[in-house]
């Protein structure tokens, strides 16, 4: 026996570090209602938009809002939950934008790079999305380096979605 690590073991990866709300479904629910609603979409979307997607395997249909940074023309949402595997750069998706329903072209964001990247801005648009993703910012104001690394290591996704 050495003292050598192992090489080609794979490391645990890092535990979920998004909040899950206990009552996200009924609170989707309502987002979801306020969102659809004309004049409250115009106050309420200017940081939420609702994603709209097919399960891949179960064929099942998810409407998520998720929250959004516009960014070189598009925008940038991410999540470390399951339903992002359904996205898929090429295939248009389904959203509603400050009360309208459009398709959008999805660019999926898988490198740590560009992950790490996107939640960076989507983090200094939107301080939510910082403390709902466990991001926290330095003395100067920037998102911790570390915590967008630890976002990724723990699975988040990011998506560049441009509206049609």
């Amino acid at each position: 026996m050495t003292d050598q690590p192992l090489t080609g073991s794979p490391q645990p990866r890092p535990r979920a570090r998004a909040r899950a709300l206990a009552v996200r479904g009924l609170v989707n629910r309502i987002i979801r209602g306020l969102l659809r609603t004309p004049l409250v979409s115009r106050l309420v979307g200017s940081r939420l938009v609702t994603v709209y997607v097919v399960g891949r395997k179960s064929g099942r249909r998810y409407a998520v809002p998720v929250a959004y940074a516009r960014h070189e023309g598009g925008l940038l949402i991410g999540t470390p939950f399951g339903w992002g595997r359904n996205l898929r750069t090429g295939d248009p998706v389904a959203i509603r934008l400050k009360g309208r329903r459009r398709l959008a072209d999805v660019q999926v964001l898988k490198h740590e790079h560009e992950v790490v990247d996107a939640y960076a801005v989507m983090a200094r648009d939107n301080h939510n999305f910082a403390k709902f993703n466990s991001i926290g910012f330095d003395r100067a104001g920037a998102p911790v380096l570390a915590d967008l690394r630890l976002a990724w290591a723990a699975g988040a996704r990011a998506f560049r979605l441009t509206p049609r």
